[in-house]
């Protein structure tokens, strides 16, 4: 399944953009106002430097006790800004995502201007039958691909039996 094949992908309302001499307060204001965990820095093309979600308030402004009436977005931004593209392929960004703890990635397009931003919520939105259903899909298409696996399968099964057995017979 692809980004832009979500619903979330499709309903999102605009992406909270500023640019990066742009104050702190603003920010913070503004997130509050209409419930955001993250702002992505812009450049003057809209093509993101930088992002600010909740924990670098928390990192980088409150815990060096910086004035966020004077300081700038891009003092505080995540600068290792990841990327991705509407059809680039949603798992692989959910494994990535949770794998390297960040929560917000932005969505551009071929130019590399922002037009979107997933957060790891939208992607885990998925529901459990969606969820077994893909790997349902993707089993399938291993065993398909290589039979041998129900080989190793059985073979797997029937050490296991041997080992329940071994332990009854043992008691």
């Amino acid at each position: 399944m692809q980004i832009q094949d979500r619903p979330e992908f499709r309903s999102k309302t605009a992406v909270m953009t500023f640019g990066p001499g742009d104050m702190v307060i603003d920010a913070v204001r503004a997130m509050s106002e209409r419930n955001y965990g993250a702002v992505v820095i812009v450049d003057p093309d809209l093509r993101p430097i930088g992002i600010v979600s909740e924990r670098d308030f928390m990192r980088r402004l409150l815990n060096r006790a910086l004035d966020p009436n004077v300081t700038r977005l891009d003092e505080i931004m995540t600068r290792d800004l990841k990327v991705a593209r509407k059809d680039d392929e949603l798992l692989g960004w959910l494994q990535q995502m949770s794998n390297e703890r960040f929560r917000h990635l932005p969505i551009v397009d071929d130019e590399g201007k922002l037009i979107n931003i997933m957060s790891q919520g939208d992607f885990v939105s998925y529901t459990w039958p969606q969820l077994l259903s893909r790997l349902g899909e993707q089993a399938r298409a291993t065993f398909d691909v290589n039979p041998s696996i129900y080989v190793a399968f059985a073979g797997i099964a029937l050490f296991l039996l041997a080992v329940i057995t071994a332990i009854i017979a043992y008691k």
